[in-house]
């Protein structure tokens, strides 16, 4: 009978041990990862706060200002042929202050007159504060160029619609901004903020895609003959 009981003391012991023991330990690692990798996510979205934020609205400007201008979107690498021979779209040159990205086929470096001339205008600017040149990364597009790569790339903008993409139109312009350091990007987001605010560019660093996209308006050229009078009259 004795034995019976304790053997019974015994089984009730180990019941209870096994019942308040702590968790195993690679429970508690994989709660800490978890509860780590989260506390991160959280700082990187809390890290990404830039000056020229992009947005829905924003691309609706952009379309508007095109459909002012009665601007046509360009279709195919024929349109885009009869514009450049036109003179509608201008090419872009390189300078000491303007490089323009290796990749960016000839035919793809032109523009709007008026966009052109904010380049020079931004890249002499830039090259005067920093000694370094800006770099353009995309000029016009057509809908066929826009359509491939919607294909590949799941954020770029649609090749119709109000949100439709700018560069259809040869207005806009992408910058790099992987060569500029972070003082040299401030001094960037000022200088662009402040034409933002006078309704000549709209303008969203990119957060998937290591550039600035800037629309131009073709008020650029009243306001670059006399800033002040621009000024004045807003």
């Amino acid at each position: 009978m004795r034995r019976l009981l304790s053997l019974l003391f015994l089984l009730l012991t180990l019941s209870l041990t096994a019942a308040f023991a702590a968790p195993p330990r690679v429970h508690l690692r994989r709660i800490s990862r978890s509860g780590v990798s989260r506390v991160r996510a959280r700082a990187r979205v809390a890290h990404w706060n830039p000056v020229l934020r992009g947005s829905h609205e924003s691309m609706l400007r952009q379309n508007e200002e095109i459909d002012r201008l009665k601007l046509t979107r360009i279709a195919d690498d024929q349109q885009l042929e009869s514009l450049e021979l036109s003179g509608d779209l201008v090419s872009l040159h390189e300078s000491n202050a303007l490089a323009i990205a290796s990749n960016l086929e000839t035919n793809r470096r032109f523009c709007r007159p008026w966009t052109r001339a904010f380049l020079e205008d931004l890249s002499q600017s830039f090259y005067a504060q920093f000694h370094q040149p800006i770099q353009v990364t995309s000029l016009v597009r057509t809908v066929d160029q826009q359509a491939r790569l919607q294909r590949r790339n799941k954020n770029a903008a649609p090749i119709d619609g109000d949100t439709a993409s700018s560069h259809l139109a040869g207005l806009t312009v992408d910058i790099g901004k992987s060569p500029m350091s972070r003082k040299q990007r401030a001094w960037f987001d000022q200088y662009v903020l402040k034409l933002q605010a006078l309704g000549l560019v709209e303008a969203a660093e990119e957060r998937r895609q290591a550039c600035y996209h800037i629309m131009v308006s073709n008020r650029y050229e009243e306001y670059r003959q006399s800033p002040e009078t621009f000024r004045a009259s807003r």
